[in-house]
């Protein structure tokens, strides 16, 4: 961890972590975290002064809830939109200083219900499919000579 310089070239005190720390702590890949920031779905909050992505811990809290997600199969768009959501329900999203407006709470709320009841939906897909592969394991295994 280190210093972390800021989009607008100041260097601020931060720990900040560099891309292979961030892969440590959340499996994913180099090239996956690096095309997260491409697409602009989690961009590190800094840049070490030699140019290496530094994140930040609240850029890798993100990095945890895309890999969470991933696997339920939501495309990037809906990972970006529940994060922002997200941020903007924890009062940490672009506009700090006045915080979101009642019509950005209201429909960061809409969002997160919205991904919570699909989220339910593949839950219970997923617990079928592990119902059925389960069973058919059984069977396998009255198989075997």
């Amino acid at each position: 961890m280190s210093n972390i310089t800021h989009e607008g070239g100041q260097a601020v005190e931060d720990s900040g972590y560099k891309i292979g720390e961030v892969v440590e702590r959340t499996g994913l890949s180099i090239p996956t975290l690096r095309h997260y920031d491409h697409v602009g779905l989690i961009t590190p909050s800094g840049r070490s002064p030699g140019g290496f992505r530094l994140y930040s811990e609240a850029d890798v809290h993100r990095v945890l809830l895309v890999r969470r997600m991933k696997p339920l199969g939501f495309t990037l768009d809906q990972m970006r939109e529940f994060l922002e959501a997200a941020e903007i329900l924890r009062g940490t999203g672009s506009r700090q200083d006045n915080g979101p407006t009642q019509q950005e709470r209201s429909d960061a709320e809409a969002t997160l219900s919205a991904i919570r009841e699909e989220t339910r939906t593949r839950y219970e897909k997923l617990r079928k499919q592990i119902s059925y592969a389960e069973e058919f394991l059984d069977l396998v295994n009255t198989l075997e000579p």
